[in-house]
């Protein structure tokens, strides 16, 4: 592998980043034009339904540049969809630009493209290179590859504990373990995923807006289990006017904003939960909800990451006890926010 290959690849992947909580059910993808060593033409994919990466690089160009065009590499993260969608096949501009040669970090695992784009550019007669940091373009683009290649959403569990691992009080009244700092970050990653998850009891008990005000972005769909149909109107997700699913035993239909989604009554699991979220096109869903429903999806193995927020100075004594860990599992990751600490976890798969 060529140094250069490796670089030019690293920095189409920064590009791709600027397209998170906005390409849904998309992947991310960033592009780049080479010339002999120097960027001509940068994109990503920047919205849902909208332009690709390739497109986005190809329009950047400076017309004094378009020359160089057919003499240059592309660098590009994700394989070139090669089908009709919402915009017509990247692999047809790449060939019609007259590109050499392309470099792609990962073959995309969608039913539609899945190495077609790749032949497409070989018959055409294009060089092409895969393979170029695909470890990292898989791990930025793992909502996507888990959706497609294990037919259900990429599962984030979240929750913040004290410093003794407890999550709440024991009369269930509101603890606030996290400061804003940290709240900001919390909804930071709602932003970033296309569904939040609670159960009956976190709604009832916390009456949650369940929004990322306190980030940019679109805010997720909001989901709550309620199979048994416990919950009051009065909640403010039933009175917002924002999005709510509601996954219960009795209704299947739509009351202003409140879509109401009927499962069958042997149907409970979370297994059956992620796949009623995959039918709706649903890809990452991140799950907020109390001890008992984290725990659900931890003892299913149903789990991709963990997000724990540790408030390091905060003990409570006794209380609600926060999720067990799954054995021998260590983290990735933590970052340190005022007086919390953040641990990522990544369940291998």
């Amino acid at each position: 592998m060529e140094l250069s290959d490796e670089l030019f690849m690293a920095q189409a992947l920064l590009l791709a980043e600027g397209g998170i909580g906005h390409v849904a059910p998309n992947p991310m993808v960033g592009a780049l034009l080479v010339y002999k060593e120097v960027v001509i033409g940068r994109g990503y994919h920047q919205q849902y339904g909208e332009a690709h990466a390739e497109v986005n690089c190809f329009n950047a160009v400076q017309d004094d540049q378009k020359h160089l065009i057919p003499k240059s590499t592309l660098y590009v993260t994700l394989e070139p969809c090669s089908h009709h969608g919402k915009t017509p096949p990247c692999s047809d501009r790449i060939i019609n630009e007259g590109v050499k040669r392309v470099v792609v970090a990962v073959q995309d695992p969608h039913s539609k493209v899945d190495g077609k784009g790749i032949q497409q550019l070989i018959d055409a007669g294009i060089e092409v290179k895969l393979g170029i940091l695909e470890a990292e373009a898989r791990f930025q683009n793992r909502r996507f590859f888990s959706f497609h290649e294990r037919n259900r959403p990429y599962v984030i569990l979240k929750w913040a504990q004290t410093a003794d691992h407890f999550i709440g009080n024991v009369d269930s009244t509101r603890l606030l373990i996290t400061d804003h700092e940290v709240n900001k970050q919390v909804h930071q990653w709602r932003a970033e995923e296309q569904a939040i998850l609670v159960g009956t009891d976190t709604a009832l008990k916390d009456d949650p807006l369940l929004t990322n005000r306190l980030a940019p972005g679109k805010s997720p769909l909001r989901v709550v289990l309620d199979f048994n149909s416990r919950l009051p109107l009065s909640l403010h997700l039933f009175q917002d006017g924002l999005p709510t699913l509601v996954i219960n035993h009795e209704r299947d239909d739509t009351s202003g904003s409140v879509q109401y989604i009927k499962m069958p009554k042997e149907k409970n699991s979370m297994t059956d939960v992620l796949s009623q979220l995959y039918t709706l096109n649903i890809q990452s869903v991140l799950v907020e909800g109390g001890a008992k429903l984290l725990t659900s999806f931890i003892q299913d193995e149903l789990w991709d990451e963990m997000r724990v927020i540790t408030n390091e100075s905060m003990l409570l004594g006794k209380g609600l006890a926060s999720p067990n860990m799954p054995n021998q599992i260590q983290p990735s990751a933590e970052i340190v926010i005022g007086d919390s600490r953040l641990h990522y976890y990544y369940r291998s798969t």
